[in-house]
């Protein structure tokens, strides 16, 4: 199984990857210039606010070492097709969140080694010898991010009637794949450990608290920058919904450290259903909110 996630995971992420791209356009970066305060808000949040709430979070409970790496991991990653899904659920600003998305994805490739050398540095402290190069971790994200997201992007450019027809289908087929490399990730964790992933309970309120602070950050913060209601809850769910599968990837596939993914499994595994639920909340008060004001 192990040496079939191997080849598995990084595919996975590929295609995901692709599939976002497929959901992008020139004119999302062309409206960064136009109109550039809220994605360049929700990115200083998901690039900057979120790593720092996961070191927090890492120092704040009485995690193991590889669990601290974990949170920080699942912080440095960005938001994932799910984000987008989410948006479009509530009906929020769509473009904003594909804008996100598309301008993470390039920038990871920059920003995860850096975050990830610095946990390290940090948390690190086992005897056990861990080989991290920020250039093969550079490498890998832009094999497996960078490249299929800029693919996808000129398929769509180039081909936009048959992208078109993919549209519906890939709402159901994106999320399907992250839920099967969850899965097998899953039953992998839970035959080569001493514990069944589901033990871990002691992982689940730091994983929450992160999916819970970073989206209320989020919310209010970008407040303070005067972005609209529906901006607000979109950049609350973009920091909400991480791309866990990656953050599965790069913990199985580049670190390749034993439990160092069961962080991103445990946050894949609720991450969808609590960021919909926190998302319709701040919502609903948003709503509210502009409904007093005005």
């Amino acid at each position: 199984m192990e040496a079939f996630l191997d080849y598995l995971l990084p595919f996975s992420i590929a295609v995901i990857m692709f599939g976002i791209g497929l959901g992008l356009t020139i004119s999302d970066f062309k409206r960064v210039l136009v109109a550039p305060k809220a994605v360049v808000f929700g990115l200083f949040g998901q690039l900057i606010m979120m790593p720092l709430i996961g070191f927090g979070i890492a120092f704040a409970f009485d995690l193991d070492p590889i669990y601290q790496l974990g949170v920080v991991l699942i912080a440095a990653c960005p938001g994932g097709t799910s984000s987008n899904i989410v948006t479009f659920m509530l009906k929020g600003r769509v473009a904003l969140s594909v804008s996100m998305t598309a301008f993470n994805s390039f920038l990871i490739i920059l920003t995860i080694p850096l975050i990830l050398d610095l946990a390290f540095n940090l948390f690190w402290t086992s005897t056990k010898e861990i080989s991290l190069s920020m250039l093969d971790t550079f490498k890998e994200v832009t094999f497996t991010v960078f490249l299929p997201v800029l693919v996808g992007l000129v398929v769509r450019h180039y081909y936009p009637n048959f992208v078109q027809k993919l549209r519906i289908p890939l709402r159901y087929i994106l999320p399907g794949i992250m839920f099967l490399v969850f899965l097998l990730v899953l039953i992998n964790e839970q035959g080569s450990g001493d514990k069944s992933v589901l033990e871990y309970w002691e992982l689940l309120l730091p994983a929450l608290c992160l999916n819970v602070l970073v989206m209320m950050v989020g919310f209010i913060t970008s407040g303070f920058a005067r972005i609209d209601h529906a901006g607000k809850y979109t950049i609350a769910i973009e920091m909400g919904l991480q791309n866990s599968a990656l953050a599965i990837f790069l913990a199985n596939n580049v670190i390749q450290i034993d439990g160092l993914s069961l962080i991103a499994v445990l946050y894949g595994g609720f991450s969808f259903f609590t960021t919909l639920i926190i998302g319709w909340l701040l919502k609903k008060y948003a709503q509210k909110r502009e409904i007093i004001s005005g």
